[in-house]
């Protein structure tokens, strides 16, 4: 196991390079920089040539992406165009928000689409089953912003049981008051991710019971609440958890809508701010942070597969 881990962890460095070269294509690739964006629009050409000289654009492409890479080989991502504030610092600054609202929306959707599952697939084809079934294409269906801001308008604007902005503060601080900032955006999001997470462990499930094991388990007169959660559950998360990591994974910096729905301070909404005003060494430095925790999740995930599956050997 520790031979695979050390295999995977080497593989992520010629990922990372291949990234970070075609996040830098791309964004020179587009139209535009971030020197009209800082300079305004009235500015002299002495100005432009002035910014543009200060902040090195001047030279190729394939030199500024050197000194990039060479400065971030040894943890300097450099400093952001607008705020001056090194990047590490600013992706350091959103990144627990981010990590709290994964898992908080992670767990609602656990919560919600684990039961919704196993009670669907127990009974198939009977009038439950098709009300779990639509229930889970309704969670589909329904876009998260318009659910953010429904949730918003009952728990916030209403009843006034919950904040309409969510700030971040850290859960070992004030766990109730991170809990209530966390509730609705990971409610919007959780909501969302427990059809898909239904629909995925319904028909792992619905499989495994027609197995052999399953007809032996119950001629051996086992309970069914036993057969289910012991049994048969284990054999149907192998799937559930690719889905379950990859939609944690795709958290990270995927809930674009949702933070900005709730003015949610998470590296999404950082990300789209860098992208916007062309701030190369945060866009840079985001992506590559996002990319280093999809690879960690989804390395987590082939290591549970081991410890839920015996028959896996990673060697």
């Amino acid at each position: 196991m520790t031979g695979y881990i050390l295999r995977r962890l080497l593989q992520l460095i010629p990922v990372l390079i291949l990234a970070s070269i075609g996040v830098w294509a791309m964004m020179y690739a587009v139209p535009g920089g971030p020197v009209a964006a800082i300079v305004g629009d009235n500015a002299t050409p002495e100005q432009i040539a002035a910014v543009t000289r200060q902040y090195g654009l001047d030279r190729p492409i394939a030199v500024q992406y050197l000194d990039w890479f060479g400065s971030a080989l040894v943890g300097d991502f450099g400093e952001s165009y607008y705020s001056r504030a090194p990047v590490l610092q600013l992706i350091g600054e959103r990144l627990p928000a981010t990590l709290h609202l994964a898992v908080a929306a992670t767990i609602v959707a656990l919560l919600l689409g684990i039961p919704v599952a196993v009670a669907s697939a127990l009974r198939p084809g009977t009038l439950l089953d098709r009300i779990l079934s639509g229930w889970s294409a309704l969670a589909l269906g329904v876009p998260t912003f318009w659910l953010g801001i429904l949730l918003i308008l009952l728990f916030a604007v209403e009843l006034r049981w919950l904040p309409s902005a969510s700030g971040y503060v850290p859960i070992w601080e004030d766990p109730l008051q991170a809990l209530r900032n966390l509730a609705l955006p990971a409610i919007t999001l959780g909501v969302y991710v427990s059809g898909i997470l239904a629909r995925f462990l319904r028909a792992s499930l619905v499989t495994e019971l027609r197995a052999d094991y399953v007809r032996t388990a119950r001629a051996k007169g086992l309970p069914e609440r036993q057969i289910v959660w012991v049994h048969l559950m284990r054999n149907a998360l192998l799937p559930f958890i690719t889905i379950v990591g990859l939609m944690m994974a795709g958290f990270i910096g995927g809930a674009v809508v949702t933070e900005a729905v709730f003015t949610y301070p998470g590296l999404g909404r950082l990300l789209i701010q860098a992208i916007s005003s062309r701030d190369y060494p945060l866009i840079q430095g985001c992506i590559l942070v996002i990319l280093v925790l999809y690879v960690a999740i989804n390395l987590t995930v082939d290591v549970l597969y081991a410890y839920i599956d015996p028959r896996i050997d990673y060697r």
